[in-house]
């Protein structure tokens, strides 16, 4: 499936050209991966000044409270608390792991798994990075402008997003940064997609391809079809509070206008469901690949898993009404909503039986990409199963707009979706920097993201079921909820501890990028392309585009006689007496 975009491509010379404008996808995926883990870091920071007020309403924030809030001692203000909820929530989901899972890893692993020089179109592929660095600019620049940044949540329903309800320049500048993240994106999903179609190795079907790939492609198909949406949303909305326009109900007063908040809602899910599975698709498909790996098995149903996969993509576009319950929706669209959702947890429970396929009786090696890989599989079988709560009409009722939502999203989005990005930086950091990270402290990290990573969000479950809705500054004036107290300071505790073993992560990967032993051409013992050339990869990849013989889940294989348990797949399959 080689292309006429598979040339080798002159290797830059100058720092500028190198590391600035490179047209390298390997070094365009490290620039999105640093950008993600500064984005984590504030985003993070953010989550703790607002658990910090949920558990310890009025108390001053330790250290940083006095120093961010002077103004009134170091406790975290009403109208602050609203803009830290609104950008913690937007800055982790399309500034960190939408960088972290599609833009470092899609760059990074696309090309090497499918046996190409580079992507499809490796300007358009800079210009992604450049835009979304924009985007991730006018976010900062938001948070210090007088009025502050953006408070109307991160979905930004109108009218909390309007003039009225946010006069400042802050919720302007948030549609802006979203506007121009989503022309990164679509960038960036237009190159993956023509990338897979295209460059593949010769021999290379399409279920020859791993399966993290596999999450890749479909995601970049939903992004390209998807992301338009919010950005005419969001363009509308900057017409709204600009202009004056009334897409939106945003005239002078809360009711002028001819225009109807709850249309942006429909705009919004419409992007915002697929947008679910645009950031845990490559998750699944990492995790997918990395249970065969260190289970050293093939991949129980590799071709249902992908189908599964594909299924689940098609299907996620059909189901953001059940975000939608309580807008007065006609009886016939809710209850087609909720069939269509319940419908999506076939193909999820396909793949979630093959995930455990692939481990039973495998002979498992609990490096730390297994163990952030077996966490995925709890947290993601957890969260699943509290998606349909909120799928059925009668119990979303009560639990709409409860923690309870906001406990299944951290579970499904939040934990998965991290748990699954960690996997894949423990994973391909000898190949992205020809070192090993420290075990011992990736292992440290593991227990010490995954235990409190539960208190913290199956604590936010308990509280919404207890009745404890979201956004509420202080729960704790309320009679009804005085007896989630200590519940809610178990979670803020949680959340401390999980960022406390953060900073052992960032601690590991900056000492293996320089103390780190050397890295062998495959230390895992895998037989994926990648894998087959040295670590890191040389400007072009490949001297000359490999043939692809076999699938990328080779092990255990009886008739194997070269000293190994695996096959690269550019090996002939063995099959009977070799």
């Amino acid at each position: 499936m080689s292309g006429g975009f598979n040339e080798i491509h002159p290797e830059p010379t100058t720092f500028w050209s190198k590391y600035i404008i490179s047209y390298d996808h390997k070094v365009i995926a490290k620039q999105f991966l640093w950008y993600a883990i500064f984005f984590l870091g504030v985003g993070g920071i953010m989550a703790l000044l607002i658990r910090w007020t949920l558990a310890y309403p009025g108390v001053p924030f330790p250290v940083l409270g006095p120093l961010l809030f002077p103004d009134s001692a170091g406790v975290v203000p009403p109208d602050t608390y609203a803009m830290l909820f609104t950008m913690h929530g937007t800055i982790m989901i399309f500034y960190a792991i939408t960088p972290l899972l599609i833009g470092a890893f899609g760059n990074y692993c696309i090309p090497l798994m499918i046996g190409a020089r580079d992507m499809a179109f490796p300007l358009l592929n800079m210009l992604s990075f450049w835009f979304a660095a924009l985007s991730g600019l006018i976010v900062l620049i938001s948070l210090v402008v007088p009025l502050g940044a953006a408070a109307g949540g991160w979905t930004s329903y109108p009218t909390l997003s309007t003039m009225i309800g946010s006069p400042g320049l802050g919720q302007t500048l948030w549609c802006l940064a979203i506007f121009v993240l989503g022309v990164s994106s679509t960038m960036g999903a237009v190159n993956y997609v023509t990338t897979v179609i295209t460059l593949r190795a010769p021999g290379m079907g399409y279920f020859d391809m791993p399966l993290t790939v596999w999450g890749l492609w479909l995601t970049a198909i939903l992004n390209a079809i998807f992301v338009p949406v919010l950005g005419a949303g969001v363009m509308l909305l900057i017409l709204d509070r600009v202009f004056g326009t009334t897409f939106f109900l945003a005239g002078a007063s809360a009711t002028a206008g001819s225009g109807d908040p709850v249309l942006f809602q429909h705009v919004f899910w419409i992007f915002g469901h697929p947008e679910v599975y645009i950031l845990i698709l490559p998750a699944w498909g990492i995790v997918s690949d990395l249970l065969s790996f260190f289970a050293r098995k093939p991949a129980f149903g590799a071709k249902a898993t992908a189908l599964s996969m594909t299924a689940v993509t098609i299907l996620s576009t059909l189901v953001y009404g059940h975000h939608m319950f309580t807008t007065q929706m006609s009886p016939l669209l809710t209850q087609s909503f909720m069939t269509l959702t319940m419908t999506i947890s076939i193909p999820s429970a396909i793949f979630f039986a093959n995930w455990l396929g692939t481990i039973w009786k495998g002979s498992i090696r609990f490096d730390s990409p297994m163990l952030f890989s077996l966490g995925v599989v709890f947290v993601f079988g957890l969260g699943g199963l509290t998606g349909l709560h909120l799928g059925t009409v009668t119990t979303d009722l009560y639990l709409h707009d409860t923690y309870f939502v906001v406990g299944h999203f951290h579970y499904t989005m939040a934990a998965s979706v991290l748990l699954g990005g960690y996997a894949g930086i423990y994973f391909w950091f000898p190949k992205m920097f020809g070192r090993m990270m420290h075990e011992g402290m990736a292992k440290i990290h593991f227990w010490g993201t995954m235990i409190p990573l539960n208190g913290i969000f199956f604590g936010m479950l308990m509280v919404g079921y207890g009745g404890m809705h979201r956004r509420i500054y202080n729960p704790f004036i309320y009679e009804s909820l005085q007896r989630l107290i200590p519940i809610n300071e178990m979670i803020t505790v949680s959340a401390m501890l999980m960022g406390v073993f953060q900073i052992v992560f960032v601690i590991n990967f900056i000492w293996s990028l320089v103390k780190g032993p050397v890295a062998s051409a495959n230390p895992w013992k895998v037989g994926t392309l990648e894998w087959t050339i040295p670590s890191p990869p040389v400007h072009h990849n490949y001297d000359e585009i490999p043939v692809v013989k076999c699938g990328p889940h080779e092990f255990g294989n009886p008739n194997l006689k070269t000293g190994r348990d695996f096959q690269y797949q550019t090996e002939e399959l063995v099959q009977g007496p070799a």
